[in-house]
């Protein structure tokens, strides 16, 4: 028996021709198909026969199902509503215009250690980069920090405890001060932050409006403020 397939008018079904050498009286479905013509008194010849078509891969109407679905799954994810964080309105200007004299710098316990090393006067050494009044901020997490490090960080420990410096309490758990501090500069762009904690740079540096102070070539440096003398 040969089977062939030829040109059938119709989207759904197909023409099946057989020929065959017997009678098709014993081919009674072939696939669900049923036979439409065909004399078995005449002997050998053509039958035809009509059967369902089958949907291929390429098929339009799969590509058109397959189109609406991408499409729907689209307008859900446009539709998910994403949490925009809050700018502050001091940004909206050419500069944070929050940052003005006397500035506020709150400073870690990387910072302090540079400055022992370097033999730094800590405030002094503040007023002459940013040619203003500031205040340095030690938080109560520094200061359990410079304690938890013993005999080596003494020096910083008292630099730490002068009266002259501004203190900030701190009510989160732990004594991890670099969470702390970036903690601070995202609720409130007010302050400078001292750090030589290349870490602490890195997350300081995708806050906008931030400025950083560091010890850089035996005096400090700033970057990030508008206006700042050459380095």
């Amino acid at each position: 028996m040969r089977i062939e397939v030829v040109e059938f008018q119709g989207n759904d079904w197909a023409c099946v021709v057989v020929a065959s050498t017997r009678s098709l009286c014993g081919l009674w479905s072939i696939g669900g198909g049923c036979v439409v013509v065909g004399d078995d008194n005449k002997g050998p010849g053509r039958w035809a026969i009509i059967v369902k078509r089958l949907i291929v891969q390429r098929d339009a109407r799969l590509k058109k199902d397959v189109d609406a679905a991408a499409e729907g799954q689209k307008k859900k994810e446009v539709a998910v509503v994403r949490q925009i964080p809050q700018v502050s309105s001091a940004l909206f200007f050419q500069y944070n215009t929050a940052l003005v004299p006397p500035y506020s710098v709150l400073v870690d316990t990387n910072f302090l250690s540079h400055t022992v090393q370097r033999k730094l006067p800590l405030l002094e050494s503040m007023m002459d980069t940013l040619y203003a009044k500031c205040t340095p901020i030690i938080t109560s997490c520094v200061m359990a920090e410079l304690e938890k490090l013993g005999p080596k960080y003494r020096i910083a420990l008292r630099i730490a405890r002068d009266e002259r410096w501004e203190r900030l309490q701190c009510d989160h758990k732990g004594v991890y001060a670099d969470d702390c501090i970036v903690d601070r500069v995202m609720k409130n762009k007010v302050y400078i932050v001292a750090t030589n904690d290349l870490d602490l740079k890195r997350r300081i540096r995708k806050i906008p409006g931030v400025p950083i102070m560091s010890v850089a070539r035996g005096k400090y440096v700033i970057e990030r403020l508008p206006d700042a003398p050459e380095k």
